[in-house]
């Protein structure tokens, strides 16, 4: 895999001007779309995190400054 800067800049700057041109309804569905698959994540997540066995922090205890 190559790191052409330049050509992923000009590929970000082109989506940037197709969305630009896009009919707010149509960008509107694309953000349903996004937040679909946002919650998909979060409740897959949720599911894994919750067969996850977690212990708590240690509690750290630091004296007070004197002086």
């Amino acid at each position: 895999m190559t790191f052409d800067l330049q050509r992923i800049l000009e590929s970000k700057r082109a989506w940037r001007r197709s969305m630009a041109r896009r009919p707010v309804a149509e960008k509107l569905a694309l953000l349903d779309t996004m937040r679909d698959r946002l919650l998909a994540i979060r409740g897959a997540a949720a599911r894994r995190d919750a067969t996850v066995l977690r212990e708590p922090p240690p509690e750290f205890r630091v004296k007070p400054r004197e002086g």
